[in-house]
């Protein structure tokens, strides 16, 4: 006797409905899936071309502004070394441009050194002016660095009494040493003033560098130097054994008196 056919319940309905919408939403998912990780796919292209491009631009702009500053360098190192040149005020210009330009990278001291001396022996009715001229720069020059090495060290400054410094004869006068702390390296740093060039407007100083308290982990350190306001601290300055720089420079000078900062940062 043949089995009757089994009656289809509530869920067999929906199992017919739903098999051909499972395989719609399969189909739809796959495709959504797709899309989806092409549209990743084109933004990180997109991204990685934007980021090759920009690296491009700054290369190129990098090679044009290495490029801009050789040229200038080149044409105002040429200005100086011709023989016959009489143009003060160009002479002055050039000196402003490379300072301002090159301080960071060159010793630009002989080259304010023998600008003063030709001033000093010029007759131009406006050498005052091109003297105040070049020894503006100088300090601005001296600013900014000290500036910036302070960001990175310690410094302190300390004054000169003219006076003073007469009556004490050839040994000098010795200022107030600084304890400072560069990178946890504690020194002592201890300067005397041997004498003054008011002409020059410079200070020949002695330096010692010890550790602090008579201790021996640090080498005893000395240099002697002048110091003016074409000594810039980025350039000019002391190595000592422990890896730390020790500069002084310049800050105010008159007849009768001297202000001096010292600055200690880091060798690197």
């Amino acid at each position: 006797m043949a089995e009757e056919p089994r009656k289809k319940d509530f869920w067999d309905k929906i199992a017919i409905v739903l098999h051909p919408l499972g395989g719609l939403l399969t189909a739809f998912a796959v495709a959504f899936v797709g899309m989806k990780g092409s549209q990743l796919l084109e933004r990180r292209q997109s991204v990685d071309t934007n980021a090759r491009l920009y690296s491009e631009l700054m290369s190129r702009r990098e090679e044009a502004e290495s490029s801009l500053r050789k040229d200038m360098f080149v044409s105002i190192i040429a200005s100086f070394l011709e023989p016959k040149g009489d143009d003060l005020s160009a002479k002055v210009l050039n000196l402003e441009l490379l300072a301002y330009n090159f301080h960071d990278s060159l010793n630009l001291k002989p080259l304010f050194l023998e600008m003063q001396r030709r001033l000093r022996k010029s007759a131009d009715p406006e050498r005052g002016d091109y003297l105040q001229r070049i020894n503006r720069v100088a300090r601005e020059i001296n600013a900014k660095q000290l500036f910036a090495l302070e960001g990175h060290g310690k410094s302190f400054r300390r004054s000169v009494d003219f006076e003073e410094l007469a009556a004490a004869g050839a040994g000098g006068i010795a200022l107030e040493p600084e304890t400072v702390t560069v990178r946890r390296q504690t020194t002592e740093v201890g300067l005397r003033v041997l004498k003054v060039d008011l002409e020059q407007q410079q200070l020949t100083v002695r330096m010692k560098v010890t550790a602090p308290d008579g201790r021996e982990e640090v080498p005893e350190s000395r240099a002697s130097f002048t110091v003016g306001f074409y000594d810039f601290p980025v350039i000019d300055n002391t190595r000592l054994p422990s890896g730390t720089r020790c500069a002084v420079t310049l800050a105010n000078f008159s007849p009768v008196a001297a202000d001096i900062t010292a600055v200690c940062f880091p060798g690197e």
